[in-house]
């Protein structure tokens, strides 16, 4: 069955005007991936679960900002059927169950495949489609603990401990989904042949480690954890100020170093002349975090300001909306009731507009009337 929908005009952004998505409700970095290719431009669909019990988002959840929603009960045989429909007539389905759900809610890639041979198939797992774990229960840590990337993320003598979901839930597992699906849409555009994305956080966090894997392959880093440039003893860190907040120094460079002791008054202290030499590091440590702890992190912000030291002070996400860079680019914006994170990147001139997010099943009518269903 071909079926015809409108194309939106209300986005700001149309990188993907015309793409069509359908979403099947998950967690996390499903939705998330969904959200980042709404931000882009595309038009998604997202089923939501029909029944409220056990509901999984909100009744206006943010990661479905510029999404519509109907919801349908996947095992009820005419709503599988209206959702085999809009898969007919997407570009992409995006899912976030364990490996074997969707085929038994007979909507795996063979059945949908059959109706739509261009559909790019996007899933996204934890521990992927295959191999001993591919079944089994897991959450963020657990995946970037097995990939390595928790390896790296504390100084000596201290458990790992990395932001929450950022580097797998959504690092490695939303945005390698986002990065598949949109090469499988230009393959798919190609060749008129669709495919199945299988992306996993262990695949995609392990993968995001290729950068400090080359710096290993230089010599610059050591699989001992804290006997390196990045990851301590180094004095590259965060550290205390008097107000309790902290300042994060990271000069690498030479000539960011000079500048950083220009502006710190350390130019002339024999200690700091070498900033490679790992029996110094200790000490250098051990000074700065005396010196920054003596004055609070606004005298270290004038310090510093509009210098290329690479010193910054760490801020909460409500600090953040406040700073003056990122209120210039509009980065973090308190709408819709939500603070919430405006899309990227950014094209040409665009305004990162954050578009609105429905109330579940709010969509139901006008989505059905596009399937020539009353």
């Amino acid at each position: 069955m071909a079926l015809t929908f409108p194309k939106f005009g209300h986005r700001k952004n149309i990188m993907l005007q015309g793409i069509r998505i359908v979403e099947i409700e998950g967690l996390g970095p499903g939705p998330f991936a969904a959200m980042h290719l709404a931000d882009l431009g595309a038009d998604v669909i997202v089923i939501h679960r029909k029944a409220t019990e056990g509901q999984i988002t909100s009744e206006k959840s943010l990661l479905d900002r510029g999404k519509r929603s109907i919801a349908l009960d996947l095992k009820d045989p005419a709503d599988l059927e209206t959702a085999l429909a809009i898969i007919e007539s997407s570009d992409a389905l995006i899912e976030g169950f364990r490996p074997g759900v969707m085929e038994r809610l007979g909507l795996g890639p063979e059945v949908c495949h059959q109706r739509n041979p261009a559909l790019v198939y996007g899933r996204m797992t934890g521990w992927g489609q295959t191999g001993p774990r591919a079944t089994q229960a897991g959450h963020d840590l657990n995946y970037i603990a097995t990939s390595g990337a928790l390896w790296y993320s504390s100084g000596p003598g201290s458990p790992p401990m990395t932001p929450a979901t950022l580097v797998g839930d959504i690092g490695g597992g939303a945005n390698y989904l986002v990065i598949g699906v949109l090469a499988g849409l230009l393959n798919a555009k190609t060749t008129g042949k669709g495919t199945v994305v299988d992306a996993s956080i262990v695949d995609g966090s392990a993968h995001m480690m290729n950068l400090l894997m080359a710096v290993r392959q230089s010599g610059q880093l050591e699989e001992t954890r804290g006997q390196s440039l990045l990851d301590g003893p180094h004095w590259c860190r965060t550290y205390i100020c008097m107000d309790g907040k902290y300042l994060s120094v990271q000069c690498l460079e030479p000539k960011f170093y000079r500048e950083f002791l220009d502006l710190m008054g350390l130019a002339d202290q024999r200690e700091f002349r070498d900033q490679y030499d790992k029996t110094q590091w200790p000490r250098q440590t051990e000074r700065l975090a005396e010196i920054i702890a003596a004055k609070p992190s606004k005298h270290w912000d004038d310090v510093f300001h509009g210098s290329d030291a690479c010193v910054a002070v760490v801020k909460s996400p409500d600090d953040s909306l406040s700073d003056a860079h990122m209120q210039a680019r509009g980065s973090w914006q308190h709408t819709q009731g939500a603070l919430q994170a405006a899309p990227a990147p950014r094209f040409t001139k665009d305004a990162a507009k954050i578009n609105a997010a429905p109330i579940r099943d709010q969509n139901r009518a006008e989505i059905l009337s596009e399937l020539k269903r009353d």
